[in-house]
């Protein structure tokens, strides 16, 4: 549904994509994560053609992004945190001018997803709150039922109740379209994508599925027999090692439960326990751009 490659883009002598190359599978929830500054609302103008690359290319739907016509336009859905809307329409005003922009409206999804989201219809836009004004984003985006959806940090200030409505509203047809969600909010996009992509300053350090992702992950602490000291040569899978006392920790990028005992036992020497647990998103991301930092600046 997209396909980066080999993406550049600079404003001045700020580079702010670093040759960027991912791709994003029909039918998935694409979450393209990082922090505030990694390039994630760039790569999105990019792919609606608000902005040109400086090089390389990105396609949507098979067509290069700076030659989106109408025919592709009506459909992509587009949702942002700070997205721009007449403030003086009221909300009902505002869906009726746009519905004749898209042959495939659907009156029925759009009487249910204002429902849903619970949006006054009398209500000026500019009188609305922030989550509301998200969600009035995501009303004008989804009745058209696009084939791909671009979110960009659609959960920024949101209360818990309100980002809840809102991935209500997104999820019941996210079966029928590709989503692209661009985030910081790490917690926000477990459970609701598929795949994921680590944007670290312009650079993607991977993309692969949420499952492969949370399988290969494991913060290890491992009790020794005897003082602990790093091995002579640490392994390349291992992240973060520390030693202390009789203990070491690591993060472990490659787990494998059947060999992985072996493993720690012939680099480390006599083990008297060791210890294994599953990582948030968060703490993935955390390890990741610390280990890319420090390999850029060694």
């Amino acid at each position: 549904m997209i396909q980066v490659q080999d993406l550049h883009k600079k404003f001045r002598r700020f580079e702010a994509l670093r040759g960027l190359s991912f791709s994003v599978p029909q039918g998935s929830a694409f979450a393209l994560i990082g922090a505030n500054g990694a390039g994630k609302t760039t790569i999105i103008k990019i792919l609606t053609n608000i902005l040109e690359p400086t090089s390389g290319r990105a396609n949507l739907l098979g067509v290069d992004s700076r030659k989106l016509s109408p025919r592709e336009l009506v459909q992509i859905g587009y949702v942002s945190e700070n997205q721009d809307m007449p403030a003086r329409l009221t909300v009902a005003e505002y869906v009726d001018y746009l519905r004749p922009f898209y042959p495939s409206w659907d009156r029925d999804l759009e009487r249910e997803t204002l429902r849903q989201l619970r949006l006054p219809p009398e209500r000026k836009i500019g009188d609305l709150s922030h989550g509301m004004r998200l969600k009035m984003a995501l009303l004008c985006a989804l009745p058209y039922r696009p084939k791909l959806l671009l979110l960009d940090e659609p959960f920024s200030g949101l209360d818990p109740l309100v980002r809840d409505e809102f991935m209500e509203g997104l999820l019941k047809q996210a079966g029928e379209m590709t989503i692209l969600i661009s985030s910081h909010e790490l917690g926000e996009i477990d459970g609701v994508a598929t795949d994921i992509g680590f944007l670290d300053e312009g650079k993607l350090l991977f993309q692969e599925s949420m499952a492969e992702l949370n399988g290969r992950f494991r913060e290890v602490r491992v009790t020794l027999a005897h003082e602990a000291a790093p091995p002579a040569q640490v392994p390349k899978d291992w992240l973060g090692l520390q030693a202390m006392g009789n203990v070491v920790t690591f993060v472990e990028t490659s787990f494998d439960e059947k060999r992985f005992g072996e493993f720690v036992r012939s680099r480390l020497g006599e083990v008297r326990a060791i210890n294994s647990q599953p990582m948030s998103l968060r703490s993935i991301f955390t390890t990741l751009a610390r280990a890319a930092r420090d390999s850029a600046a060694a």
